[in-house]
């Protein structure tokens, strides 16, 4: 803190630098939040598989839904993980603008990715205050809040459960509960298997 309590202003390099950090530590959390679901998943897979030997059908829906849960969470931080990382890109390309040019430039690359990441609840304050420094900074213009997607996920997860759940039973129970997924209409080469007769 300076003088009478003003902070003294940084530099745009030290900025970027300091957002990039910022935007890395992100990026660790998400990916150790996604180590967290897969372990709660197959925790959840081997309880689902000692249901079905038990033919509890019931108990085995429940447990097909926490696992489709955790499939869909997965992906959704991945690609909350992809827009980080675009995120960063664009700040080192602003660090060689501000090299070449001596100022920032405004990126409508890196509004697009900020405004997709203020959405995630895992990130969404880190986004934010970084979207308020990047506003003052000229690099992105004023954002909406876009917080209304949000809202038809349970919706959705419900038309596609009993599709969804059908597919992990067969899969988690190697086929003894739901029904095996549609056939691929592809078909797959054969390998010719020499046959183990001939004596030496």
């Amino acid at each position: 803190m300076g003088l009478f309590g003003k902070t003294p202003e940084r530099s745009p390099k030290e900025q970027v630098r300091e957002w990039t950090s910022k935007l890395r530590k992100e990026g660790y959390q998400l990916d150790r939040q996604i180590r967290a679901i897969q372990r709660q998943e197959e925790g959840v897979k081997k309880s689902l598989k000692e249901a079905a030997k038990k033919n509890d059908k019931e108990v085995c829906l429940i447990l097909a839904k926490e696992v489709l849960r955790a499939r869909k969470a997965i992906s959704r931080i991945h690609a909350s993980k992809a827009q980080l990382n675009s995120v960063v890109m664009s700040m080192n390309h602003q660090l060689a603008t501000l090299r070449l040019a001596g100022s920032m430039q405004r990126s409508t690359e890196v509004m697009k990715s900020m405004q997709q990441l203020i959405k995630v609840p895992e990130v969404a304050q880190t986004m934010r205050d970084l979207s308020k420094e990047m506003m003052r900074a000229g690099i992105i213009e004023e954002m909406l809040d876009d917080t209304m997607e949000g809202l038809d996920d349970q919706e959705d997860l419900e038309e596609e459960a009993q599709e969804e759940v059908d597919k992990v039973l067969w899969e988690l129970t190697a086929g003894q509960l739901g029904k095996a997924p549609s056939a691929v209409t592809e078909s797959l080469p054969s390998e010719d298997v020499p046959e183990a007769g001939a004596s030496s």
